[in-house]
């Protein structure tokens, strides 16, 4: 992957001497730094939300709010060093890897993705690192896959990052633990393409973001504050933003609590309450029960529409063991687990569905299981 003329690109639209950019990759796997006219003053960046719960939208992004970004991430992080980018280029995540690169004037590397992420290339990649202070960002899938490698060099590489970013998705207790206990600096990440990709590191906001819940019909919703918001979209209304007190606001979709010193703990989306039968039932809660259950890699719990229900609890589960007497046995233990609350239709799998960015792919879940649940 020649990623040259997306950072020339990149760098001319940082420093105000070129156009905003979107950047793409192409069917071949190369990227392409195209030109697009926002209308917005100093922007630099266009980029697409994931499109995990509905179709993504073209955020853009300030050279101020990445520099912002940039510089928080340092200053959170202890220091400038060399980006591995081992997530796809054209999301948040991959973007930031070459903005943080431009900004602290290293050369990031980039892992070979032609046959998707693997440890080997993971490895192969980490290798040719050679700034003593180093980083990457990596989704919870990916760390697991790492951490499972029989391979000894797997986790030599990952002990020498001066820290791991982990986002894009809800890390689970286990994976964190251990993380933790082979060595790794691990630092969770929480944020959005609207707020520059993640901006708040281990449940604390980076310098000059701001975090609050919201009240009324926002009741407990996570708002984003600060330097590093987005404009706004290209193709989309203004719903998300607000400027109060002269700080611009994001409005996520999630829920959260703050501690009393201010740590935020994100509870999951707002819109995962299912009300099943006249009975309220959180999609996170039991999602959470089924991934403590012996054999259970990952899953994702919705709620489907229902004649008999109204809405009906439907979990997509990744299993060790998917054949039909491993489904059978995590079938028994799911009933065992969550009684009222277990989810009517299940369909156990190897693997959760996952969009090229690593989030789960909520919406083609959701409709595989519409469907399962619809012909039950």
């Amino acid at each position: 992957m020649d990623i040259d003329p997306v950072l020339k690109a990149l760098a001319a639209a940082l420093h105000g001497e070129g156009p905003a950019v979107e950047i793409v990759v192409d069917a071949h796997g190369e990227p392409n730094a195209i030109p697009v006219e926002t209308g917005v003053e100093d922007a630099a960046v266009v980029v697409r939300t994931s499109g995990s719960t509905g179709t993504p939208k073209a955020t853009v992004l300030t050279v101020d709010a990445l520099a912002a970004s940039s510089v928080g991430t340092a200053m959170a992080l202890r220091g400038e060093g060399q980006w591995l980018l081992a997530l796809p280029l054209q999301y948040i995540a991959g973007v930031q890897v070459l903005v943080r690169s431009l900004y602290a004037g290293t050369r990031p590397w980039v892992m070979d993705q032609s046959g998707g992420f693997t440890p080997e290339a993971f490895v192969a990649a980490a290798e040719e690192l050679t700034d003593k202070i180093r980083f990457t960002s990596l989704v919870p899938t990916q760390l697991q896959r790492l951490l499972e490698s029989p391979a000894p060099e797997t986790l030599a590489v990952l002990r020498r990052f001066n820290a791991i970013l982990l986002g894009g998705a809800p890390a689970s207790a286990e994976l964190l633990a251990t993380a933790h206990a082979e060595g790794l600096n691990v630092v969770t990440t929480y944020g959005s393409a609207e707020t520059c990709g993640g901006c708040v590191y281990d449940g604390e906001p980076l310098d000059g973001v701001e975090v609050r819940l919201g009240e009324g019909a926002l009741e407990g919703r996570i708002l984003l504050g600060g330097d590093t918001v987005a404009a706004g979209y290209l193709d989309a209304g203004p719903d998300a933003f607000f400027e109060e007190d002269g700080v611009r606001w994001y409005v996520t979709g999630d829920l959260g609590e703050l501690s009393e010193d201010g740590k935020l703990t994100v509870l999951g989306r707002a819109d995962d309450v299912i009300i099943t039968g006249g009975v309220k039932a959180s999609a996170a809660y039991i999602q959470g029960k089924l991934e403590e259950l012996d054999g259970v890699k990952a899953a994702f719990v919705a709620g489907v529409p229902s004649r008999e229900w109204g809405q009906a609890v439907a979990a997509y589960v990744a299993v060790e063991d998917p054949t039909p007497e491993g489904i059978r046995g995590f079938t028994a233990k799911r009933e065992a687990a969550l009684g009222i609350l277990a989810p009517k239709t299940v369909l156990a799998t190897g693997e959760l569905i996952m969009l090229p960015n690593g989030k789960p792919d909520r919406l083609a879940m959701i409709n595989r299981l519409s469907e399962l649940h619809q012909g039950q």
